[in-house]
Parts: C-alpha cells; sequence; structure tokens
C-alpha cells in the first residue's frame, strides 16, 4: 500500500467486515428477532403452569420454574421464580412481569438450564416483598 491508497482500503474493510458474526449479528439485528422480548426490558405475560427443572451437575436442586405466555406476542417463555418459597405467591393465571436474569451473552444464569428470564412481579405486585412478608397478595 502506498500513498493515495486509503479509499481502496475503506472499501475493502468495509466489505470484509461482513465476515464477522458479530459485525452481521448487529447489522442485521438477529438479536432482537430471536427474543421472544422483542429487544424490551420487561414484559408482561400470564402464567399458565408451574415447573420445577433440574440443575447442573455438580449441584442436585430442584429450581422453582413457571412457564409464561407473553401477551405482546403468544410466545411461551420459562421464566425462574426467585425467593424463598416464592412460588406459593404465583398461581396459575397470574398476571406477572418479566425481565432477563442477566447470565454471559444473554444466556442462563448459574446453574438453571435453557432460563434467561425471572419473575419480578406478580398482580403488579413485586414478588421480593410478597416473599418478605411486607405485603400480602391482591385479590383478583
Amino acid at each position: 500500500m502506498g500513498l493515495m491508497s486509503a479509499r481502496k482500503l475503506m472499501k475493502t474493510r468495509k466489505r470484509f467486515r461482513w465476515k464477522s458474526y458479530k459485525f452481521k449479528a448487529q447489522a442485521l439485528k438477529l438479536d432482537e428477532k430471536a427474543d421472544p422480548l422483542e429487544g424490551a426490558s420487561q414484559a408482561k405475560g400470564i402464567v399458565l403452569e408451574k415447573v420445577e427443572i433440574e440443575a447442573k451437575q455438580p449441584n442436585s436442586a430442584m429450581r422453582k420454574c413457571a412457564k409464561v405466555q407473553l401477551i405482546k406476542n403468544n410466545k411461551q417463555v420459562t421464566v425462574f421464580i426467585p425467593g424463598n418459597l416464592a412460588s406459593r405467591f404465583i398461581d396459575e393465571h397470574d398476571e406477572v412481569i418479566i425481565e432477563r436474569i442477566g447470565g454471559k451473552q444473554g444466556g442462563s444464569k448459574g446453574d438453571i438450564p435453557c432460563v434467561r428470564f425471572q419473575i419480578i412481579k406478580v398482580n403488579d405486585q413485586p414478588l421480593s416483598r410478597l416473599v418478605h412478608g411486607k405485603i400480602e397478595k391482591a385479590r383478583r
């Protein structure tokens, strides 16, 4: 390369950026297309059923989770129920608000496989306050 070669260098760099997976995913917005929340930080859904998921090795616990159907696009996701004995405050057909757990690169966190979201509110009341006994669950 010599003098006057900047335009050629820029052109080739622009062309070869598409070989990079990170650039391609960002340019085509692949994360938002595959994401059930469609790029939003939180979403509202309805609890279909409560399930227990076995933790990954070497742990042997049964993690309390729930299957939730999102209102905005009818997609079903499995969400984690955080807190000690928090699953007794969540019943079927309850309206919940979910958010991302925050694992590495948008994946699952800790030893819970395939679970990327957690419940933060049940019937417009914070789950953490219900667990600690600060408030009672609303009647609907």
